[in-house]
């Protein structure tokens, strides 16, 4: 970042036409392109899903952003922090819930009658993606975005995974391709969508 040179691959250096401020400009790089594209590449949520995102740091809060724009009509917000949550919901989620409630996926589950369509995870942590697998519901996706320590496991029921029909699914770099996406997501943004 501070180096006068760099080399990089040609398929993410991305010429933008757009005249942002450097600041917003370089969310696009990393938090936009992981927390958006997680919901609209990986996920593919449709308008009328729902969605549940499991931290909220820049990029969960990104991904936020991305179910609204999908048009999901649950967007549900999980995090340890109770500002994060109500930043959440100022961003667009329809339901909170702090992640250290024993009684959490209980709790999702019933609200959204049985779990949601898509459940992403964005805390790089084992124990997140197994929030974020429980409230997913038969036929849906549970899919991680966050780097969790190359040491952590996390087991589902073989049984579950084949009876209930879940998808799980990772996202590196939200599943984007950045000549496409960026200046996609960046159009989004300066359509006031994003």
């Amino acid at each position: 970042g501070f180096a006068e040179y760099a080399v990089v691959s040609r398929y993410s250096a991305v010429k933008v036409e757009a005249e942002l401020p450097m600041a917003e400009m370089a969310l696009f790089g990393c938090a936009v392109l992981t927390g958006v594209g997680a919901i609209v590449n990986t996920c593919r949520v449709q308008p009328g899903q729902s969605v549940a995102i499991v931290g909220l740091g820049g990029v969960g809060l990104a991904a936020v952003l991305g179910a609204v724009v999908s048009g999901a009509t649950r967007v549900v917000a999980i995090d340890l922090a109770q500002e994060k949550l109500d930043k959440a919901r100022e961003l667009g989620a329809t339901d909170t819930f702090l992640a250290g409630d024993p009684d959490i996926v209980e709790k999702i589950r019933e609200a959204t009658r049985g779990g949601v369509d898509h459940a992403v995870e964005m805390a790089g942590s084992a124990r997140a993606f197994d929030t974020a697998y429980k409230i997913t519901r038969r036929g849906g996706t549970t899919a991680s975005a966050g780097l969790a320590p190359p040491s952590a496991q996390f087991s589902i029921p073989a049984v579950g995974l084949v009876a209930d029909e879940r998808v799980v699914r990772g996202s590196y770099m939200g599943s984007c391709v950045p000549v496409r996406d960026i200046p996609r997501f960046i159009a989004l943004y300066q359509a006031g969508k994003l």
